[in-house]
């Protein structure tokens, strides 16, 4: 019989691709899956450790786990990824219920590390932060199967003083051009039909490789995969983005005019003490010319309030901004105090009251802007993807090409044509409820 195995899959996207890599790994070695704790015979938890919150997550998914390991309930727990990569120690020193740690660059050697679980020899498993991305793994996807994650490098080269990924993932490593080929025409006969872009840093894909950028010319090659409808951009640093890649953008129709710039602040001392690369002016400067060259370009951005040393005037430039520049999408978070990281150290560190009120503020002022937007859509004709049906209801759930999954708004659909996850309809907008628009189908299907 075969051995079943829950598995929880913590933290970004590009720790979802992980997860969907283990979870093929596992299949091809004779291993099923199970949602029922019941059920299970072993457990994975593949954690993220980027803020204190999604540490916190991950520490208290690994405790109630090892809790099912401790009745008895399961034989084997194994803990993966970015927490497993920098507590290994703390890990096994505090939670003995665990059979074996992952590193994050280790994450092939899970099948055998599993297998040794059981028999009671399992061994913590780690890599070198610097070697090759896993590549040509066949994926497991949870994401649906209309729409998945393609991660096209591992780790990061930019080192803001705020951020452990650098020392938990290790150098910026890009994934060979003929593999994200093959990966994506795998994904496409699998019926996936938006295609959505990863990494710590999309905008410098193939540098490490090529000795230059080469984002625009994956591009191309994305878009003569057949199958694909539409392919989304995300995590594409600002001072990275040049011409050639708003050139493929204009240029090839399957790509959404959607960016996920995260610009993280606009003090200019802030940004330093950060570690950014730009300055509030060619912040603007770059969003004005993306609005510019891509009229109906949606721009997403994140920001971090109450860094050390934010002042009330470095937060107000900070609002002023927000203001001016009218993101169409845009989530704030609180400072996390990262060990082992420059920022952690600085001086004049803000209290977490102080900081979380900023971010309350900030989120009001881009609520309204976010609602004004939604409400000037009205009477609009849009190209939208299904998502799925309301339960007992004539509604279907869908999102346009202004909408990633998971971070941004919906479309709710009324019609009584009957319609599959995955299908492209054209809507007419016809309201809008805070985030979400409300419409109705017209009569034909997008092409």
């Amino acid at each position: 019989m075969k051995k079943k195995v829950l598995f929880q899959s913590l933290g970004c996207d590009k720790n979802l691709v992980d997860s969907e890599m283990m979870l093929g790994m596992l299949a091809e070695n004779g291993y099923c899956f199970t949602d029922d704790e019941s059920e299970a015979d072993a457990v994975v938890v593949n954690t993220c450790c980027f803020i204190g919150d999604a540490k916190e997550e991950s520490v208290n998914t690994i405790l109630e786990m090892a809790e099912l390991k401790k009745s008895g309930q399961v034989k084997a727990l194994v803990v993966t990824g970015c927490l497993a990569q920098r507590y290994q120690d703390e890990i096994r020193k505090e939670i003995e219920e665990v059979d074996a740690v992952i590193g994050t660059s280790a994450i092939e050697e899970l099948p055998a590390v599993l297998e040794a679980a059981f028999a009671g020899k399992a061994e913590d498993c780690y890599h070198r932060l610097d070697e090759k991305p896993l590549t040509d793994k066949k994926r497991i996807l949870t994401t649906g199967g209309h729409f998945a994650y393609l991660k096209i490098a591992e780790g990061c080269d930019k080192h803001c003083s705020y951020c452990i990924i650098p020392k938990v993932r290790g150098p910026y490593r890009s994934v060979p051009m003929e593999s994200l080929l093959r990966e994506a025409q795998e994904l496409s006969d699998q019926g996936v039909k938006e295609l959505i872009l990863v990494a710590q840093e999309t905008t410098v894909y193939g540098q490490d490789l090529y000795g230059h950028k080469a984002l625009p010319e994956l591009l191309e090659r994305l878009c003569r995969v057949e199958g694909l409808m539409w392919i989304r951009l995300l995590y594409c640093y600002p001072e990275e983005i040049d011409d050639a890649l708003i050139r493929v953008i204009q240029r090839e129709e399957k790509i959404c005019h959607y960016l996920d710039i995260p610009v993280q602040h606009a003090s200019d001392s802030i940004l330093k003490r950060m570690g950014r690369r730009t300055d509030r002016r060619e912040l603007t400067d770059i969003v004005n010319k993306l609005r510019r060259e891509l009229p109906d370009i949606c721009l997403r951005t994140t920001l971090i309030a109450g860094f050390p040393g934010e002042t009330e005037s470095d937060f107000e430039t900070l609002l002023s901004f927000v203001e001016e520049t009218a993101f169409d999408r845009l989530g704030v978070f609180p400072y996390s105090q990262e060990e082992d990281t420059p920022a952690a150290d600085m001086p004049d560190q803000i209290p977490d009251e102080v900081k979380q009120a900023r971010c309350d503020v900030l989120m009001a002022l881009q609520q309204e802007i976010a609602f004004d937007a939604a409400a000037d859509m009205e009477g609009r004709l849009v190209t939208a993807m299904i998502e799925g049906k309301v339960a007992d209801d004539d509604v279907y759930v869908a999102r346009t090409y202004k909408d990633a999954p998971d971070v941004d708004g919906y479309l709710f659909v009324q019609t009584e044509r009957e319609l599959m996850t995955g299908d492209f309809v054209r809507v007419r907008i016809t309201g809008s409820h805070e985030y979400d628009l409300i419409g109705e189908l017209e009569d034909e299907s997008a092409e």
